[in-house]
């Protein structure tokens, strides 16, 4: 598509290489293009019909000029020569008045893809997809409790061009599936809701085959029906074991942010300064992995044209790196470790996570569960908020269990953690054998940019966190 679309307005490599050389003609520290192409499409269905349906078609081109920490930036939704070259014009109005250098001779590496190069869209036909979502309204309807259905399905397929002064020269091809679904159940008059879904960086028969369709419901339907027994939390401090795969968000939210390049340049988060710090318990290894095949949050290359890597941020409680971009790679006097991202073409890119988790260790799950006298075990996660300057989080679990005298029993409800990212990670005193990573359903947010990610972890113990409750 890209090649095409480019060769439609007579845009070749020569062109875009004298574009680059226009983009950092008054002496640009770097420069580079961002071309994409993309097409979506989601289908919702509520209550057996689809009500809602969407189809779209994007293209355009990021200009940006980087001078010291200054980056100019203007793009163009339209692919002729001279809108471009107006994009061009303005984002080098922030270059300096330094000696000119040409770019690098343009160069493509052509990275081992981590994901197939073919659109998703045409994996199956409409129907086959209006299928695949009455399937899930079908299995919900058998449980008498489930009142309400609503299930999506969504799917896009992006290609990227990454050219640079530094010689990058690469295309990306990139799909991108997703189920969700949500469920609302009711039972002598308490009514609960629910939701649950995954997907990667697939095609729609990922889903099929893998009977995801009826994972997916079953899972939604099974928490909606815990939240109907559940009962009120309790609040105070006290011991909280963690659960596997999805609590690994509160991991991104409350320490992964802390440890992006751009706030440790500036001197902003609470990890700034401490590599080779001890700053978690030493049972404690984090790493962010952009190479996991047909994980959400995986990319070939990063939108800067970099190769992404597993980056070991925190190593047996140590901390040994932060996730770097160029910009900020380049002005810390470090290389860029593949965690340049950006939303789309008309935004600048900057260091974020791509799949972060804790690995392994050692500790049975139900050995930490005997463990704790009273406390709680929190299972599932719904989102949280978290201050990056101080580390501070409060997160809501929204599937959760007392623990009493060394055993799982009641479900709660209302359950909040409060706490700080880098005082948590000292009170992890057990680390389970049980890594899960999501099934595909992250989305980040930073400055107002939205990108695919994954986390995960194994079940941890965190000796003593505060609990915010509802009990009275």
């Amino acid at each position: 598509m890209i090649n095409q679309l480019l060769n439609d307005h007579k845009i070749n490599e020569v062109e875009i290489y004298n574009l680059l050389s226009s983009l950092s003609g008054t002496g640009s520290d770097y420069s580079d293009l961002y071309f994409q192409h993309s097409v979506a499409e989601s289908w919702v269905l509520d209550e057996g019909i689809v009500k809602d349906g969407s189809y779209n078609i994007s293209h355009g081109v990021g200009a940006r000029c980087v001078s010291g920490d200054k980056t100019g930036f203007s793009y163009s939704d339209d692919l002729n020569l001279k809108a471009i070259q107006g994009a061009v014009d303005f984002a080098k109005g922030i270059s300096s008045s330094k000696p000119h250098s040409s770019p690098k001779l343009l160069k493509s590496t052509n990275y081992p893809s981590k994901y197939s190069a073919i659109s998703p869209l045409d994996s199956l036909t409409s129907e086959q997809k209006v299928d695949l979502l009455r399937q899930i309204n079908t299995i919900a309807r058998k449980e008498p409790k489930v009142v309400q259905v609503s299930a999506s399905l969504s799917g896009a397929y992006t290609e990227v061009l990454i050219a640079s002064t530094d010689g990058v020269y690469e295309i990306d091809c990139r799909p991108m599936v997703r189920v969700s679904v949500s469920v609302i159940v009711e039972h002598n008059g308490r009514v609960e809701q629910s939701s649950s879904g995954g997907g990667g960086r697939y095609d729609y028969s990922y889903f099929a085959e893998n009977s995801l369709a009826e994972v997916y419901t079953k899972e939604a339907i099974r928490l909606a029906l815990v939240a109907l027994d559940s009962n009120d939390a309790p609040a105070g401090k006290m011991p909280v074991i963690l659960g596997s795969g999805w609590p690994g968000v509160l991991l991104h939210e409350a320490i992964g942010h802390g440890l992006e390049g751009d706030f440790n340049r500036k001197g902003s988060s609470v990890f700034s300064g401490k590599i080779g710090e001890k700053v978690a318990s030493e049972k404690c290894t984090i790493v962010d992995n952009g190479t996991i095949q047909n994980r959400r949050g995986s990319l070939t290359i990063d939108d800067e044209g970099t190769p992404t890597q597993e980056t070991t941020l925190i190593e047996k409680g140590v901390l040994k790196g932060y996730m770097m971009d160029k910009m900020n790679g380049r002005l810390m006097n470090k290389p860029s470790t593949g965690n340049g991202r950006r939303e789309s073409y008309a935004h600048i890119p900057m260091p974020r996570m791509t799949n972060t988790y804790m690995l392994n260790g050692e500790d049975k799950f139900d050995d930490m569960v005997m463990s704790v006298e009273d406390g709680i075990y929190a299972k599932n996660f719904d989102g949280g908020q978290v201050d990056i300057t101080s580390g501070k989080f409060v997160f809501s679990a929204n599937e959760a269990y007392l623990i009493k005298n060394g055993k799982i029993t009641t479900p709660i409800k209302g359950a909040t953690l409060i706490g700080a990212g880098d005082e948590v990670l000292h009170q992890i005193s057990m680390v389970g054998d049980d890594l899960q990573l999501d099934p595909g359903i992250g989305v980040c947010g930073k400055d107002g940019q939205s990108v695919p990610v994954g986390v995960g972890q194994p079940s941890l113990k965190v000796d003593m966190l505060t609990v915010g409750g509802t009990q009275l």
